[in-house]
């Protein structure tokens, strides 16, 4: 019994040591695994001082470079119309031709009229001519050679006058085709033919409107004009004119087209006090129509000198907190606070908390604990966004 006992005790005292022997094995793996895991891997960016454009998106619509109404001169009945609805048309293209009839013959009427004249003119100088002959012998009376002299003067009033009646008469015949004062691009037709065209009509026959380059009316408060004044003054916006102005459908998309601020073409709306800014755009491609609703990125200064991080660098603590993770020299991950500025370009505005030439996580800096040591990759920044 006594032995049976005894070889219990030994055979638990060996199972224990075998136990401790694997424990410690097991623990010794776990610190070997440990320290040989690899440091996290990071994407950095190294911040360098940059001069960025501040801008404010504002709304705008889109109006007519030119706008031109086409009206008849003269009256008549409409003949026929000349020119392709929603079409791009030339200065002094013929838009409607109005019956010509009437004018043709008052033409010929008024340049009757001016041959009647011009042969009163040739006899009154022959009489006036051959009176100035006779005078210095005194065979001519003063009073007939006066009238010589009245009648030679009518007669050149007379051609003069009829000669203004002509041309006056070929304007008329000319008007009869009513041509486009502007290039631009036509609307609806607003008349058709055999209506009748007059003078003193309050509707135009069509309208054309100039759209090769547009302007964007853009509303902002007035207060943000003496900001961008004020910019301009220290100099910190050299000339905001000369600055592009981006221009952006309600979706969103950038078009590609540039535009410049007319600062000089300011209105200022009684009612709501805000300011109407016009932004000149050169639109080659006509993707501006007038009415349209946009957006503009207007600018209003310019800040030197600026540190600007990629938004997803950021962290926040439970607090909301924005803090960046800082690698030294040594390859040490630590986090510190820093102070957020606006958003330019999708990269925020660091105004505290970071130096030029520091280097900050931008990818991978959740998986990074403070004092960590770890593999850094250089960042690409994404190509600039179009939208």
């Amino acid at each position: 019994m006594f032995y049976r006992f005894g070889a219990v005790r030994i055979l638990l005292a060996v199972v224990a040591a075998l136990g401790l022997a694997g424990c410690g094995q097991k623990q010794a793996d776990g610190a070997s695994a440990q320290a040989a895991a690899p440091p996290a891997r990071v994407t950095v960016l190294s911040v360098k001082p940059e001069t960025v454009i501040l801008v404010d998106e504002l709304p705008g619509r889109v109006a007519a470079f030119r706008t031109a109404e086409i009206r008849p001169q003269v009256g008549g009945i409409l003949e026929k119309r000349l020119f392709e609805q929603g079409a791009e048309v030339k200065a002094g293209q013929a838009m409607f031709q109005i019956n010509s009839d009437v004018f043709k013959a008052e033409v010929a009427s008024a340049a009757a009229v001016l041959e009647r004249v011009e042969a009163g003119l040739v006899r009154a100088q022959g009489k006036f001519d051959r009176a100035k002959q006779l005078v210095p012998t005194n065979a001519i009376s003063r009073e007939a050679f006066d009238g010589t002299v009245a009648d030679l003067a009518q007669a050149k009033a007379n051609v003069a006058e009829a000669r203004a009646t002509l041309q006056r008469k070929n304007l008329d015949l000319a008007f009869a085709t009513v041509r486009a004062p502007i290039a631009g691009r036509t609307g609806q037709a607003l008349a058709s033919e055999g209506a009748l065209a007059s003078v003193a009509s309050t509707s135009p026959l069509a309208i054309i409107q100039q759209i090769d380059r547009v302007y964007v009316d853009v509303r902002q408060p007035a207060t943000q004009i003496d900001v961008i004044r004020e910019a301009a003054r220290s100099g910190q916006l050299d000339d905001a004119s000369k600055v592009p102005v981006a221009i952006l459908a309600a979706s969103g998309k950038a078009y590609p087209v540039t535009g410049r601020a007319l600062f000089s073409d300011i209105s200022v709306d009684p009612g709501t006090g805000n300011v109407t800014v016009r932004v000149e755009v050169q639109n080659p491609d006509r993707l501006l129509l007038p009415g349209m609703y946009v957006r503009a990125r207007m600018p209003r200064g310019v800040k030197h000198n600026a540190l600007l991080v990629p938004q997803e660098a950021v962290l926040r603590d439970p607090a909301g907190t924005p803090q960046l993770v800082i690698v030294d020299d040594h390859k040490r991950a630590s986090r510190r606070v820093v102070g957020l500025g606006e958003i330019v370009e999708r990269r925020y505005i660091v105004t505290a908390g970071l130096k030029a030439g520091e280097t900050v996580v931008v990818k991978g800096q959740d998986r990074v604990k403070t004092d960590a040591v770890v593999e850094t990759v250089p960042f690409a920044a994404p190509a600039p966004a179009t939208d």
